[in-house]
């Protein structure tokens, strides 16, 4: 795909998401967002699009380059489904695996940032620590597969995986309606078990587990909500919760963006904060403080 073309597909889903977003009004009546948000994700944004996918890209080729130079596009001859079969399986797996891996306590202040703000949109998509993008193994095996040969369908993958990711995180719920028309239940049917959607994509985010609707400890898939199916850590109502966010934002305050951003290099001094060396998340915060957990990751 000509890199031009691929970026203005790029810029048209964004611009098409947003604008659903307003027009739907679920922005202004859902989305509020304080200045700390704001510094985090467009800061986020900016350092993924400027530093982590280029130097996960480059170093790759550059060591690919000197290590096997031989096999630069060496699989350049296979058929587009191949290669989309490869990419779904080195970049797309291996992120909910990677995503899967973030929910425990040694990888959760890396991704903890994700879960933090207390709304859903598109503004909130690459909204991680640094170290997350940096340390995924998917961005550095999408680079070998660059190198070998990959780089057009590649192209094609990502304006793909950008929309559907995009769609599961924004504000307006384009599922929503279409699960109330009856000619298409069965089409939904799939639709809810191969892609992320925002039903499912939404309770992995929720408040709380309590209303039978949030899943924050599944629902972990990105372009292909299949991965969770497969895996056993699928949960569909095609209901919505109530509230997303974290508990111990709501009890002791936000983390400030740059320690959301940027642990271990900068810390926490919060109370029960996982972004400090010996922290704990809320829902492992010691009985003694008398606290019990609603949500930790």
């Amino acid at each position: 795909m000509n890199p031009l073309l691929q970026n203005l597909l790029l810029i048209a889903i964004i611009l098409g998401f947003a604008g659903m977003e307003f027009v739907s009004r679920r922005y202004k009546a859902t989305v509020h967002a304080t200045a700390n948000d704001t510094k985090l994700e467009a800061a986020m944004f900016l350092s993924l699009l400027a530093i982590a996918q280029p130097v996960a890209l480059l170093v790759t080729n550059a060591l690919c380059g000197w290590a096997m130079p031989a096999e630069r596009d060496a699989l350049a001859a296979l058929p587009w489904w191949a290669m989309v079969g490869i990419l779904l399986v080195a970049d797309d797996l291996t992120q909910y695996l990677w995503h899967r891996a973030s929910h425990t306590r040694l990888l959760w202040p890396l991704h903890r940032a994700h879960h933090s703000a207390s709304y859903m949109s598109i503004r909130i998509t690459y909204r991680n620590n640094f170290f997350y993008y940096l340390l995924m193994p998917g961005l550095w095996s999408a680079g070998v597969l660059v190198f070998l040969g990959l780089g057009k369908v590649y192209a094609i993958y990502l304006v793909i995986k950008l929309a559907v990711i995009m769609g599961a995180h924004c504000a307006w719920r384009w599922d929503e309606p279409l699960y109330r028309i009856r000619a298409l239940r069965p089409l939904m049917w799939v639709v809810e078990r191969t892609i992320s959607t925002p039903a499912t994509h939404w309770a992995h985010h929720a408040l709380t587990n309590s209303d039978g609707i949030g899943h924050y400890k599944g629902n972990f898939g990105n372009l292909l909500f299949f991965w969770d199916v497969l895996f056993g850590t699928a949960h569909i109502t095609r209901r919505y919760p109530a509230a997303v966010g974290l508990q111990d934002d709501r009890l002791f305050g936000d983390e400030h963006w740059t320690h959301q951003m940027f642990y271990p290099l900068a810390q926490s001094k919060r109370e029960h904060s996982a972004l400090r060396p010996g922290g704990l998340p809320y829902e492992e915060a010691p009985e003694s403080a008398g606290l019990t957990s609603a949500h930790g990751a």
